[in-house]
């Protein structure tokens, strides 16, 4: 018989459709820096999350009583409710932008006819190795600024860096013991800085592994025209992937995890004027830190404190968003977890400090709602990930059903919510939201961030600082089965549930109806998942490598005389040369632009070339780092590129 109306399943898919031809048409007629355009986006998510929390709190939850059913299906609502509040906020904040780029050009050499401002680059470090520490000061040396010092920080009390520095020409300073951390450091070297005759108009502050690009500081300085703002952040660039980039074989077609924060939240927050400061690679005015007296010791994260002590003096925070500073990711998955929990804890002590939320400190409204949002992101978002994985498992085993509802209405609430909201958060961000990878980096995290949390509200006090290991030895895999089991648990649980429910009649649970249907695709969804996350918890090998590494032409000279040959995969120690012939174990000259004529032996030929093996004197290893890391631009991709995903997935994981 002719059908006259469209059934509920059609008009949900002509919904979705739509959704779908809105986001097309929408990316090609607004600009993502358009502040109008970003705000009609985003206005557009919210409503339509307040859509889809309507219907869920409406139409899908079991009725009121004792029951497991009742228990169940409200608590993830209300872990759905809250994750999505948390969103409401994120939205808000990334309806602005501010690029500071054009007025830090504008404004260069502010200072003159007057002489340059003084700079202290202050370098914390407590164990990491000489050949991380040999970069940063070579960075810090080559910078282009005429008044300028280097200070390195030692927390570990090594002599050995003590005779390094010494080589070097910057100063070193230790202290006799270890109270407050790395903000513990720093506050010694202020100390010992206010002593002096002359104290320096500004400090720069570098992590052990950052180095700075030549013109970090001309660019960060010249923002400080304004006399009110305290503190410059620049975002964090990688020269190395982060192990799911690295596990996954995905370091040249997908971001750090960290892009979008530092490259779309940060220049959002500072378009509402609560940008905050992320610790190293920036710029503090002395006479700021010194109204503060110094850097607060109250929590972990010390950076994010500073801008709210900072704020209520006065001195505001701005972010610039150029690529000045190159740093090295977490190599393992242990420091990754590691440094993450760090960051939680830290924030909630902040949130339970003398400038929390509700603390009665002098601070503006948007600063107590900056804290506010920090805090819903970390305490819903990681709870109601790893939540959405355990849920479906109660319908599969124990006939406990968490949402009711038909695959008509799925698709017309959350499929509309869901396909326009991942298009406006890519459209802002160059493709940096991708499904299933970007659930990974929160279940990684999920359980020890949890325990953080609660850790950090309830005993504020006391924790100690979890330093993010560096460098070490990365050259064999390493299954890291700790993190990996209960991911690999979930998922035997949730294929055997699927398989259960739907070979045998006693689990097959019937009277859900289309409920059936969508903890089925609910849970196809989170094999994919677990599947990812158990493959990023095999630590593949690593090799040192630079991902800004571009070839470049080189001159060459073994026995039978010159050679041009492109020289690429540049590291501290070794180079692979093409375009000639070679013989393993022979001696050669290899000239680089602004290092010289380098002496090198072939460690490996190829068809093409082979690889070299470097022996560089000490100012020629001086000049390399240099060249390597303070004279490159924003190293890796910033932008997501399915095409290389695909194929790296495929075949990248596999060469790794």
């Amino acid at each position: 018989m002719f059908q006259l109306y469209p059934s509920e399943l059609q008009l949900s898919f002509a919904m979705l459709a739509m959704a779908f031809g809105a986001s097309l048409v929408a990316s090609l007629i607004l600009k993502s820096d358009n502040v109008l355009h970003r705000s009609a986006l985003f206005t557009i998510a919210i409503l339509l999350a307040m859509r889809y929390l309507a219907w869920r709190a409406t139409e899908t939850l079991a009725p009121l009583g004792f029951t497991w059913n009742c228990f169940f299906s409200w608590t993830f609502f209300l872990l759905e409710a809250a994750s999505l509040i948390s969103s409401f906020s994120a939205f808000v904040i990334l309806m602005r932008r501010k690029d500071r780029s054009p007025e830090a050009t504008a404004n260069r050499g502010w200072w003159q006819p007057e002489p340059a401002p003084s700079v202290a680059v202050l370098i914390a470090t407590y164990n990491e190795e000489r050949g991380v520490l040999a970069r940063t000061i070579a960075g810090a040396k080559a910078l282009d600024h005429d008044r300028l010092k280097v200070y390195v920080l030692d927390d570990g009390r090594r002599d050995w860096l003590r005779d390094f520095c010494s080589d070097q020409k910057v100063i070193y300073m230790r202290r006799p013991d270890n109270k407050g951390s790395k903000a513990g450091n720093i506050n010694h070297a202020l100390e010992r800085l206010r002593e002096s005759d002359a104290p320096p108009d500004f400090i720069a502050v570098l992590d052990a592994d950052f180095v700075p690009h030549r013109n970090f500081l001309s660019r960060c300085l010249a923002l400080f025209h304004e006399q009110s703002v305290g503190l410059v952040q620049t975002p964090q660039h990688f020269f190395n992937p982060d192990p799911i980039q690295h596990n996954l074989g995905l370091s040249r077609s997908y971001p750090d995890e960290q892009r979008f924060f530092f490259d779309h939240l940060q220049p959002s927050r500072d378009g509402w004027g609560m940008a905050f400061c992320c610790g190293t690679s920036s710029v503090v005015r002395w006479q700021a830190v010194c109204d503060v007296g110094g850097f607060p010791i109250q929590s972990v994260t010390e950076d994010f404190l500073l801008t709210l002590t900072l704020e209520e003096k006065g001195w505001h925070t701005v972010y610039l968003n150029e690529p000045l500073t190159e740093g090295l990711a977490p190599e393992g998955l242990k420091e990754y977890v590691t440094q993450r929990s760090r960051w939680c804890l830290g924030l909630m002590q902040i949130a339970r400090s003398g400038h929390g939320p509700l603390s009665k400190a002098k601070l503006r409204l948007r600063d107590r709602w900056s804290v506010i949002d920090s805090m819903l992101y970390w305490m819903t978002s990681y709870p109601f990930r790893l939540a959405a994985l355990v849920y479906p498992l109660f319908y599969w085993y124990l006939d406990i059903t968490a949402v009711y509802a038909t695959v008509p209405e799925v698709i017309a609430y959350f499929g509309v919510y869901f396909i326009w909201t991942l298009f406006v958060l890519n459209f802002i961000s160059g493709g940096l939201v991708i499904p299933i990878v970007n659930d990974v980096s929160k279940l990684l995290c999920a359980v020890p961030i949890i325990r953080a949390t609660w850790s950090g509200l309830l005993s504020p006090a006391n924790h100690a600082f979890s330093v993010t290991a560096k460098g070490g030895d990365r050259t064999r895999v390493i299954v890291q089965w700790r993190l990996m089991w209960p991911f690999l648990v979930l998922l035997v649980l949730t294929v055997a549930g699927m398989f259960l429910g739907i070979v045998f009649d006693s689990f097959a649970f019937n009277d859900a109806g289309d409920g059936k249907i969508v903890v089925l695709f609910w849970s196809i969804y989170n094999v994919a998942t677990l599947l990812v996350t158990v493959m990023v918890c095999i630590e593949m090998p690593r090799v040192e490598t630079h991902l800004d590494d571009r070839p470049q032409r080189s001159l060459m000279r073994i026995d039978d005389g010159l050679h041009r040959v492109w020289v690429t995969e540049l590291t501290q120690e070794s180079a692979r040369v093409r375009g000639v012939t070679l013989q393993t174990g022979s001696a050669v000259l290899i000239a680089l632009r602004g290092i010289g004529d380098i002496s090198a032996f072939v460690i490996e030929t190829t068809p093409d070339g082979g690889r070299l093996s470097l022996e560089t004197t000490e100012v020629q290893y001086e000049a390399l780092l240099r060249k390597l890391y303070a004279e490159g631009n924003a190293p890796g991709v910033t932008r997501t590129r399915i095409s290389a995903i695909i194929h790296d997935l495929l075949v990248g994981s596999r060469s790794s």
